[in-house]
């Protein structure tokens, strides 16, 4: 059995190859090829731009593919997206699609763009939302820096942002919403049928998601003298509850708690304020739920 999976290339390929190292999988380039290897002989990977992989894999050319949902909607395709990944400083949060124009535009709605041209890399979706309320204007495709084109080349763009700055930099606003985005990974509906690459799919479904569970939290040991037991652990977070060990010396325990890396900074000399000894803190490498 041989699972065809595509990668995003580009920005993104880094990120997500550093994932699935955590994830148990080691990517590569080979020195001839721009095809990466991997150490698993059940997968063969392509490189391919997010925008291409929905098509492929709706195709059966790829089983499944990392891609932005943004892109599955704009290419309109019909696949299973098995689950959201958000594994880099470009996916931890969502992006939005935004048409926006300049900040002197007299444009304030959709409707507004009755009869004038709009620069894009998400043509078909922009078409789409155009039609469903009712708008006829002219949309081009665009590469990208699309921000430069409003207004002496087109009088609005349709882009994709995470915090706007861009826009605001290039004196641009934001109109409307088309949709909200992240990574997905994604899967054709014969590869899903098939019960070999189904169990492989579900298998690193697990494993990706363990992998970013872990990339945000840490563990942390600590001993704890039992007189002072409950009140030390309740300085932890509501709901975590560590797991108690009883030491040799039986006026003290060993407690083990994960938690989220933002916690610890404070957390840690509350502890030991409170009476906490030999308090280490280490990270994880997957974290399953």
């Amino acid at each position: 059995m041989k699972l065809k999976l595509g990668l995003p290339k580009g920005s993104l390929q880094e990120p997500t190859f550093a994932l699935f190292q955590r994830a148990g999988f080691t990517f590569r380039i080979s020195a001839r090829s721009y095809q990466p290897v991997v150490d698993d002989p059940e997968l063969e990977p392509v490189l391919l731009r997010p925008q291409e992989i929905p098509f492929y894999v709706e195709k059966g050319v790829l089983d499944a593919g990392l891609t932005g949902h943004d892109w599955v909607t704009d290419c309109g395709v019909d696949v299973r997206e098995l689950c959201e990944l958000r594994y880099s400083k470009l996916t931890s949060n969502p992006i939005r699609v935004v048409l926006a124009v300049h900040q002197d535009s007299p444009i304030q709605s959709v409707h507004d763009l009755q009869g004038l041209s709009v620069a894009t890399e998400y043509v078909r979706l922009t078409d789409r939302y155009l039609d469903q309320h009712g708008v006829q204007a002219r949309v081009e495709f665009s590469w990208g820096a699309c921000e430069v084109k409003v207004p002496d080349l087109v009088d609005a763009i349709v882009v994709n942002t995470e915090t706007g700055s861009s826009l605001k930099a290039h004196n641009l606003r934001i109109v409307e919403t088309l949709l909200t985005s992240t990574t997905r990974l994604v899967v054709n509906h014969a590869a899903w049928a098939d019960p070999d690459k189904r169990e492989k799919l579900e298998s690193m479904q697990i494993l990706l998601e363990g992998a970013i569970n872990a990339s945000r939290r840490v563990g942390l040991k600590m001993n704890l003298p039992r007189a002072n037991q409950d009140e030390i652990l309740g300085l932890l977070p509501a709901l975590k509850n560590p797991t108690i060990s009883p030491l040799a010396d039986p006026a003290w325990v060993a407690a083990e708690v994960i938690l989220m890396d933002t916690e610890v900074r404070d957390l840690i000399p509350a502890l030991k304020r409170a009476g906490a000894t030999g308090l280490v803190e280490y990270p994880l490498n997957k974290v399953i739920f």
